[in-house]
């Protein structure tokens, strides 16, 4: 983990192309500088992705912005049965370098919360879009996905975002 934030942050100073993860076919993911960007999920240019499928939405945080954040030491989310608003904090996230806010990209209800990150926080680096989720929101307006980003729009977003740091 420390070598490749390490080596992250060396080619983003230097401004140089990076290798990507090797357990993710290209096929089904867009990569850059070892942060990955799937194919079939929508992003909130605060970071978060969303996955829907049928009735229900999976929301988490992006590989690049736990990148950015370092190791995650602990998550901070509600209790279902609660409800998000698009743009609205619903919990946060701790690393040893940062704390941040997570944003709902949509508005709903939230049906289940990932009890898995209270103790495995960790899970958030190891496996953002699969056993990192964190809540499960049934949409109020599913229409709000139609204003999220896709995946090549929000891999354009991020790297004009590190460029201008």
């Amino acid at each position: 983990m420390a070598l490749r934030m390490w080596a992250s942050s060396t080619a983003s100073a230097l401004k140089i192309s990076c290798a990507s993860k090797a357990h993710l076919s290209p096929a089904f993911s867009l990569s850059r500088c070892f942060s990955t960007v799937l194919d079939g999920l929508k992003y909130a240019s605060s970071h978060e992705w969303v996955k829907h499928e049928g009735s229900v939405a999976t929301v988490g945080i992006t590989d690049h912005a736990q990148d950015h954040l370092g190791e995650v030491v602990f998550v901070d989310l509600p209790e279902s049965g609660g409800s998000v608003s698009k743009g609205g904090s619903f919990g946060a996230v701790e690393s040893v370098k940062a704390s941040s806010d997570i944003n709902s990209p949509i508005s709903g209800e939230i049906v289940e919360v990932n009890s898995k990150l209270t103790e495995k926080p960790g899970l958030i680096n190891s496996s953002p879009y699969e056993e990192g989720w964190m809540i499960k929101v049934k949409p109020s307006d599913p229409s709000e996905l139609e204003s999220l980003l896709g995946p090549k729009e929000y891999t354009k977003f991020c790297e004009e975002e590190d460029a201008a740091h």
